[in-house]
């Protein structure tokens, strides 16, 4: 069984001691959002521990979620159990109770470069490199990890083609181009760009499960995979693409991130940037997701981002369609859950309760319009040429 950062186990909540009261305060948050302790509608939070209410009024969002995995309670719809409570920005209103932790937070934000190079190498390590077998189980047969794009498509692989197709698309790939990926993943977009579009693909990543994977996926392609911070990054490119990346760059280094896709981006090039964003601005990141998620990541706001292309390139395109990042999220729900049983021997059942609230949880927060995502297409100020928006 694995039993490493992600899933040590921690005290066994499954037992079911005597009922205690809900304090008042969490009962007027919850109400606020139409969610109840112990009601009888799908959304509403059943609490099999009493410690659960402690464990929430002491660490917030980071006690909720592991008091999840601990079994303290339970939610037969959590996804919109998340939506109920982040359409009406629950989180926001939280921070009152919380804001000595919530101030600790935000000077820990301001003072430190969490996404540092020394730093950068982490989440792979503690996120994508979990394993392969996980992802295989969860993602369609592109092994795309991002948003699928579901205008037209019934199913996730059709999503997932789709989104590949747009992005080439809205590139203007050509035969004989060069493409850089970063942050490639398991080379999905590189091997879609190499074998229908004619371009060659250098493809970069910060993960060791991926890198491996990505080169085997490629093979006989004219496509590279290296290991790399794109802090490090060289050379010449007609085109630049970066999918499900810019969430782990930070604020501090948005300067550093986009001076160096403009470095590696040809005069009359394009680069497509496709990310996770929250409708506005929020100091700090949600506890749970960055301790067992994400480490160190961050979702910008339209304004962050704004600021930070504005004296590097011309927003050409700016799309939204981050309600399809729920569809896409269930999606994946669904595929794992139905996976867990040939996985259950390699996994013990907190990380299969962590996935559960990791995916139900964000498919909450699209659905709740918190989150958005974002494709935008960049040029330098040297082209000429007239862009025109694709929409698929």
């Amino acid at each position: 069984m694995v039993s490493a950062r992600n899933s040590a186990m921690e005290t066994d909540y499954s037992h079911k001691p005597e009922k205690r009261r809900a304090p008042d305060v969490l009962i007027r948050l919850l109400a606020s959002a139409d969610v109840r302790f112990d009601g009888d509608r799908p959304w509403d939070i059943q609490v099999r521990d009493p410690a659960f209410y402690d464990r929430v009024l002491r660490r917030g969002t980071l006690g909720l979620g592991e008091s999840y995995m601990d079994q303290a309670w339970e939610s037969e719809r959590l996804d919109e159990t998340f939506n109920k409570l982040l359409r009406v920005d629950l989180n926001t209103k939280a921070r009152s109770l919380f804001r000595l932790r919530f101030l600790g937070a935000i000077l820990r934000s301001f003072l430190f470069n969490r996404q540092s190079r020394q730093r950068a190498f982490q989440v792979g390590e503690h996120h994508y490199d979990i394993g392969n077998d996980v992802y295989a189980a969860m993602l369609d047969p592109t092994m795309s990890y991002s948003c699928g794009y579901w205008q037209d498509a019934t199913n996730l692989e059709q999503a997932q083609l789709a989104k590949l197709r747009l992005i080439c698309d809205k590139l203007e790939l050509k035969p004989g181009e060069r493409l850089l990926d970063i942050g490639c993943g398991w080379g999905g977009l590189a091997r879609f760009a190499a074998r229908n579009y004619g371009v060659e693909v250098t493809g970069i990543t910060i993960s060791k499960e991926q890198q491996g994977f990505a080169r085997e996926h490629c093979a006989g392609l004219p496509v590279t995979i290296e290991l790399m911070d794109y802090r490090d990054l060289s050379g010449c490119f007609d085109k630049v693409v970066s999918v499900g990346m810019f969430e782990h760059v930070g604020s501090k280094n948005y300067p550093a991130y986009f001076a160096a896709v403009k470095r590696a981006m040809a005069a009359d090039g394009l680069f497509l940037l496709h990310t996770i964003g929250n409708y506005n601005h929020m100091p700090t990141t949600n506890a749970w997701i960055d301790k067992y998620i994400f480490p160190n990541g961050y979702i910008p706001s339209p304004g962050q981002v704004g600021k930070a292309v504005e004296l590097a390139f011309i927003i050409e395109d700016w799309h939204n369609f981050g309600q399809d990042y729920d569809r896409t999220l269930m999606a994946w729900w669904q595929n794992f859950d139905a996976a867990w049983p040939r996985l259950a021997d390699q996994y013990d059942e907190r990380f299969y309760r962590m996935f559960k609230y990791y995916l139900n949880s964000c498919a909450g927060y699209f659905r709740s319009r918190q989150g958005q995502l974002w494709q935008l297409v960049l040029s330098k100020r040297g082209r000429s040429e007239v862009y025109r928006s694709i929409r698929g």
